[in-house]
């Protein structure tokens, strides 16, 4: 990771609560929960909360009768744009549980109803509306906890949240089945959620339990209002280290609850045969049947196996421009069966990515918590091998014929409060081809604003001859032997943020089954930055400034970039973000080093509430990877998103770059994508993609050959409905056409494709 990357990581988590921290408000009604500590106490209020008399209809509308004798609680307290200032709106959350389920619900006021940013979505999608939700802490350990936010029409949005992450503390990736209703009316809205205990992990208790529990809202308008029940400090960086105490879940317990999923999938890909001029053919249908079964073994430890499964790739990958790239680029996970648990893979270090498992037959996971033990363990058979080749200036993917066997193992415990352990074991093999390695890794929170972190891998690797020459080993000797080592230093708090980075990576060093393409290098990171508040939040809330330095050293000793960057940043009105970033930097690359200057913009803004846009810019010296030389580089990468009405969503991004050396104008590359969304209802919608690519080279500026045209449109057309996350029907269409330099776009394939999927819960 760069080091502008890494700020701007940095700067994300200063932010108390991410790009996702909502909050609530308060309102009257109902028996009125008395605080042990007043709002200016840094003490977290302990609430005893009541069972529920009888069932909940989740229907988005407050019944007296049965919310009667629930626990309310005003949510009066904005932790940002203010810091634990008076809400700007009113808020109550009211609180019941039964043997089965959480329940929750809010009753949001606001001053201008006609104002509420809400729109019908796909679930985890509607982060720009108002929202309400809980913050979870089930075992109460302040480590590991869940995020539940509903919008006003009650369009769901889940997370994780590991306090012990290095980077980002929140992901979008698990999905549970809960229910929930919202709607919105003459004084704000009101939303239902009723979360299964089947759904959460949680310890083992034959009386009452403790969790931490937080309600929260987001209220977004000029300034997006952060509200809680609680003030938090602004000076501890942990989110579940500072919400509310409940006591009561007498007789909660998720159960040995037992999940069936069946799959059923076909498709038909059509294919031009002696492209250009030759037909398409018409491929034959092909169907797949699948499994994938949950078990809970204990209230905290769940096993999922899968046979046959479907891993199609529904959701189109973003499209990235891949022109004068010297290293792979990453995508995402996306399967349901590797996103199950995967937060227990997790370490500094993305030593675990299982989109290396491309096409498996089967799998088999374990995931979960015992008092302070955390496991996880996944093995699959791959009908496929991918490798990436990493180097210290450059990395490449692979392919060798032949199936293999992947696993992992990941075991953590936590120590007192404040620090955890783990260990880590990946294994992958096929024919004479074999990669296992080995880690140690720890946290340690030695005060609320600062963390420490280190790994330390070790791999043994066996390549098949044919790679032998791709490697840093002796010739036809296809053994690699390697270590890595991070250690990491953050200090957030609300003024100041500084920290500092260290990695050694042994160019023989591979991790296979993860994501590491350099490799063969010493890297060396610091970095300070200052935050000014205004007084009162007016066209701006803060401002920051900062400034940090890297050094990359290669083995042989040689500096492959020495690099000192410096920013400001503007955050206001509109819900405006502002950057602008510098720097100078020697980089070396195939024997030379270069001289570099250069300037990255970036701006994000809501001028309504149906309108956002962003765009981000790179000006300055680069280098020519083809051609080893000095080069000029503009980058620009606008987006634009309309919510026109509550039932369609238009995202248009456009990617630019342009290259020029001594010579003139050595390439121009567009990336144009525009995403279509129309959610017929809260379950079915219909998307449509476009994702165009057309780079322009001048061919006689390369030492190479190449092509002074590339040409690509992908399109698809998809139809989804989702009952829950895993009770689906998918059906689509989707094509590619190609070109180049004496060929207009022209198909080349197409494919029809439907997915049906159904949660069988036992």
């Amino acid at each position: 990771m760069n080091s502008f990357l890494f700020v701007r990581l940095a700067i994300k988590s200063a932010s108390l609560a991410p790009a996702l921290l909502a909050a609530l408000l308060a309102a009257p009604s109902f028996a009125q929960a008395a605080g042990t500590e007043s709002p200016s106490s840094k003490e977290r209020p302990e609430y005893r909360i009541p069972r529920s008399s009888g069932a909940i209809a989740i229907d988005g509308r407050i019944d007296a009768a049965e919310w009667a004798g629930a626990l309310a609680i005003p949510l009066d307290n904005e932790i940002d744009p203010g810091k634990n200032v008076p809400a700007p709106v009113q808020t109550t959350a009211y609180l019941l549980y039964d043997s089965s389920y959480l329940y929750a619900a809010f009753r949001a006021e606001d001053p201008e109803p006609s104002a509420l940013r809400a729109h019908l979505a796909d679930r985890d999608t509607p982060f720009r509306d108002d929202f309400v939700g809980l913050f979870l802490d089930t075992f109460n350990d302040e480590r590991r906890g869940y995020e539940f936010f509903v919008n006003p029409f009650g369009v769901q949005m889940d997370f994780t949240l590991d306090e012990t992450a290095a980077d980002d503390k929140e992901s979008a990736a698990w999905d549970g089945i809960w229910h929930s209703a919202g709607h919105p009316d003459e004084h704000g809205y009101v939303v239902e959620i009723a979360i299964p205990y089947s759904t959460l992990r949680f310890q083992r208790s034959a009386g009452e339990q403790t969790w931490g529990v937080e309600p929260f809202r987001s209220y977004p308008r000029s300034l997006r209002h952060q509200i809680t029940s609680v003030p938090f400090d602004p000076n501890d960086n942990c989110t579940l280290c500072q919400i509310s105490k409940m006591t009561g879940f007498e007789g909660a317990t998720p159960g040995r609850n037992f999940e069936v999923d069946p799959t059923a999938t076909a498709h038909r890909t059509d294919v031009r045969q002696d492209s250009p001029n030759g037909g398409i053919a018409s491929g034959s249908v092909e169907s797949e049947a699948g499994l994938t079964a949950r078990w809970g073994i204990t209230p905290n430890l769940s096993l999922v196996g899968t046979i046959n499964p479907d891993f199609s790739q529904v959701e189109a990958d973003a499209a990235q421009l891949a022109v004068n790239t010297d290293f792979s680029l990453f995508y995402s996970e996306k399967r349901p069966f590797f996103l199950e648990g995967f937060d227990f893979f997790s370490t500094p270090f993305n030593a675990v990515n299982t989109r290396t498992v491309a096409d498996p037959k089967w799998g088999l996971k374990l995931a979960g918590k015992e008092g302070r033990h955390g496991l996880g363990v996944f093995v699959a058979e791959d009908d496929s091998t991918s490798l990436l080749l990493p180097g210290s200036l450059s990395s490449r993917t692979t392919r060798i014929e032949g199936p293999s066997r992947d696993g992992a193992v990941r075991y953590r415990t936590d120590l007192g409060r404040n620090a955890n352990v783990g260990a880590l074991f990946t294994h992958r093999d096929g024919g004479d081809y074999q990669n296992d390695l080995f880690g140690l890794d720890g946290s340690l929170r030695p005060t609320p604003s600062d963390r420490v972190t280190f790994q330390l891998l070790s791999s043994r690797s066996d390549l098949p001859s044919s790679l032998a020459a791709e490697t840093l080993a002796s010739p036809g000797d296809g053994s690699l032997g390697g270590s890595a080592l991070r250690v990491g230093y953050n200090h957030e708090s609300k003024n100041w943020t500084w920290y500092a980075r260290h990695e050694a990576v042994g160019r023989e060093f591979r991790a296979d089954l993860g994501f590491m393409p350099r490799v063969g290098y010493d890297f060396k990171l610091a970095g300070i930055e200052h935050t000014w508040w205004a007084a009162k939040p007016t066209w701006y809330t803060r401002y920051s400034a900062g400034i940090d330095w890297d050094r990359t050293r290669d083995a042989n000793d040689t500096t492959l970039e020495d690099e000192l960057e410096a920013w400001l940043i503007l955050r206001g009105a509109r819900q405006s973000f502002f950057l602008i970033d510098a720097g100078t930097r020697d980089r070396f690359w195939n024997g030379r080093t270069f001289d570099q200057r250069y300037v990255n913009l970036e701006l994000e803004m809501r001028p309504t509430g149906a309108i956002s846009f962003s765009i981000g810019s790179t000006l300055g010296d680069t280098i020519d990877f083809v051609n080893t030389r000095a080069a000029k580089q503009v980058r620009l990468d606008p987006t634009i998103t309309w919510e026109a009405g509550k039932r369609l969503r238009l995202t248009l991004q456009h990617n630019y770059q342009h290259l020029d050396v001594d010579e003139g104008r050595l390439f121009t590359a567009n990336l144009s994508q525009l995403r279509a969304v129309y959610q017929l209802n809260l379950r079915a919608f219909v998307r449509t993609i476009f994702q165009y690519t057309n780079i322009e080279r001048d061919a006689q500026l390369y030492t190479t050959s190449v092509a002074q045209r590339d040409e690509n449109l992908f399109t698809q057309l998809l139809f989804a409905y989702k009952l829950n996350p895993q009770t689906v029907l998918f059906l689509g269409y989707s094509d590619n056409q190609i070109g180049g330099e004496n060929l207009d776009l022209t198909r080349s394939d197409r494919t029809l494709f439907l997915k049906l999927g159904y949660a069988l819960v036992l």
